[in-house]
């Protein structure tokens, strides 16, 4: 018997009909004769026959029994029969989405034992039946018990498809690198491409995939992106410096690959530009890859759709369908990195034929980094020499990875390039343009400057010319408070996002116990959440800040600045951090990069389960 029988029936029971349905399903038309059916039925061993109009689409269902009865009539004559003089109607049903506890409900409130399945289009696409649900609640509450519990079994299937889907996408920079003939940096993204697929491999043979409540799910985040930074840092091993020690080579690598996968940005480098071209596509690619990844793993942690709209700590706005989410995350922001790529080409090469030539390379790094929110540079002087055109090409990409997913889908609706400007949207710019003009007035810099450090804070992108120790007091706090506030929910930014703010409009009501009453759950835990983490974020940049001024003999106020870029994701660097911070630091900096790109919001869930 299974150790924790109710545990084991409610895992079971949330389950897709779709996994225990009957798919043979037998399909006629109204206009059948009895006697045809009948016939059927006997061919094809089954005792139930949906029945479908003239447009094909299911109207009612005819048992075995209901043939017998009605012809069983002296009356009646089976050839001048129809289905649809004898068929039940009209057809309950239940959508491939559900669940088997959704399905025991609808036969309970209508009393009946089976339910045709039918998907999105209405098509019929098999059959549930209450003997197999209870059989399969038998065997769950019968099985001995196993070495992994099916929670644990649900991470891991979730992980390891996660992984192979990763090993996938950085077979691009590998190709990338192959044909630039850089076989160092390419064997490094080789061997990172066969172990996520190898892993994902592994985790799938002991897990399945299946739905997850909100902290099982949030360790599936932070487990994603954790061995996403760890299996990454294999290219960099190879490529850094071989005279360190093994903990320095590692911790600088792992550093450098969680800046990546978190979109942090920060980077170590202090002359970039001596990397190869193909490690610099890589870099810039593994936070598209996180970025978008980030993404996808909160569709896959919380799907079905159902449980989408329930993970407010990660999305805002109105849920998408899962293949209109996957349309926004691939087809759109891959046009924008092209086109972006291509005017940087145009407006810095000034040559439109040569669009193959190696600085291209370069465009495309420059543009997955500022789309992705990510910050990393192709080389370090690429920013000294733009001119104002590509200041604001970039500064518009930045803006569009902090933009809500749901905000890039308008482009593709009926209302083709008719996007409409939400209130999380507005506020954002009105945030944004506030700043940027108190920045252009305090920070002595000029204005398309000055405005590009505001945009590069603000969508915690993290783009910048040159190191930001010398700005003053007033121009730190500017920039630091547009990185703890970040973009919109639901996007590649970091941050608290602006939609939490809309959440802080509660806490006068809570103060009053008549007032709190009338608040929602959903409310109540929104606002705490909001509270814990905008306390959180600087709390966590102070005690850094401490812990960096002290060990790098420089200035509270730049180190704080500094923590601050780490732990919201936002990658603005004061150059504290080099490649001379001890190891030590660099690994804890990494994790709490995975922890800023996990918004706390995760940890939260994973420790303080009653959140969720």
């Amino acid at each position: 018997m299974s150790t924790n029988p109710e545990r084991a029936v409610s895992y079971v029971l949330n389950k897709s009909v779709t996994n225990y349905m009957d798919k043979d399903v037998l399909i006629l038309g109204e206009k059948t004769q009895t006697s045809e059916a009948a016939r059927m039925l006997r061919h094809y061993e089954t005792d139930d026959i949906i029945v479908t109009d003239q447009t094909n689409l299911p109207v009612g269902i005819v048992t075995d029994e209901d043939i017998l009865r009605k012809v069983s009539d002296v009356t009646v004559y089976a050839e001048a029969t129809t289905l649809k003089d004898v068929m039940s109607t009209p057809l309950i049903t239940i959508n491939e989405k559900a669940s088997l506890q959704d399905a025991l409900h609808k036969m309970r409130d209508n009393n009946i034992r089976k339910l045709p399945v039918i998907s999105k289009k209405n098509q019929v696409v098999g059959m549930i039946f209450q003997t197999v649900i209870a059989n399969v609640i038998r065997d769950a509450t019968a099985t001995a018990p196993r070495l992994l519990s099916p929670p644990v079994k649900a991470i891991l299937g979730n992980l390891g498809f996660v992984l192979q889907f990763a090993g996938v996408l950085l077979l691009v920079p590998a190709i990338v690198a192959t044909v630039l003939e850089d076989t160092t940096t390419a064997t490094g993204i080789y061997l990172t491409t066969v172990l996520l697929l190898v892993t994902g491999f592994f985790l799938n043979s002991y897990g399945e995939k299946s739905s997850l409540n909100l902290q099982q799910a949030s360790i599936l985040v932070f487990s994603s992106l954790f061995l996403l930074s760890l299996f990454g840092t294999v290219p960099y091993l190879y490529v850094l410096p071989s005279d360190e020690t093994s903990i320095e080579a590692f911790s600088n690598a792992f550093f450098s690959s969680a800046a990546g996968f978190t979109t942090g940005g920060i980077s170590l480098f202090d002359e970039p530009e001596k990397l190869t071209q193909s490690f610099t596509f890589f870099r810039s690619y593994t936070q598209l890859v996180g970025g978008m990844s980030f993404i996808y793993l909160v569709i896959t942690a919380f799907y079905p759709e159902s449980k989408l709209q329930s993970m407010r700590g990660f999305i805002s706005g109105r849920t998408l369908h899962m293949k209109e989410l996957f349309l926004t995350i691939t087809v759109i922001f891959a046009i924008y990195i092209v086109i972006v790529a291509f005017l940087l080409h145009i407006f810095g090469e000034g040559d439109i034929v040569d669009i193959f030539s190696l600085s291209m390379i370069d465009n495309f790094s420059l543009a997955m980094s500022t789309l992705a929110t990510g910050g990393f540079t192709p080389t370090s002087t690429i920013l000294d020499d733009l001119v104002w055109q590509e200041d604001v090409i970039l500064m518009g990409a930045m803006i569009l990875g902090a933009l809500p997913f749901t905000f890039h889908y308008a482009f593709v609706r009926k209302k083709f390039l008719s996007p409409k400007l939400g209130k999380e949207v507005l506020t954002y710019f009105g945030i944004l343009g506030g700043a940027t003009m108190l920045f252009i007035a305090v920070s002595g810099l000029d204005p398309i400057q000055s405005a590009f450090y505001s945009v590069s804070a603000s969508t915690t992108a993290g783009l910048q010319i040159e190191s930001l120790a010398g700005l003053n007091g007033i121009s730190h706090t500017i920039l630091m408070l547009l990185m703890f506030i970040g973009g919109c929910g639901f996007s590649t930014a970091g941050g608290l996002k602006i939609f939490r703010l809309f959440h802080l409009k509660d806490i006068v009501p809570s103060l009053s116990k008549v007032k709190r009453s009338e608040l929602s759950t959903q409310s109540k835990k929104e606002l705490v959440s909001t509270l814990i983490i905008l306390a959180l974020l600087p709390t966590i940049s102070a005690i850094t800040g401490l812990h960096l001024a002290a060990i790098e003999d420089v200035p509270f106020q730049d180190a704080f600045f500094e923590a601050a870029g780490v732990i919201t994701t936002g990658g603005l660097s004061a150059g504290v951090i080099d490649l001379e911070t001890d190891p030590a630091t660099k690994i804890v900096l990494g994790f709490l990069m995975i922890f800023g790109r996990l918004e706390i919001i995760a940890i939260l869930y994973i420790f303080v389960p009653k959140l969720s």
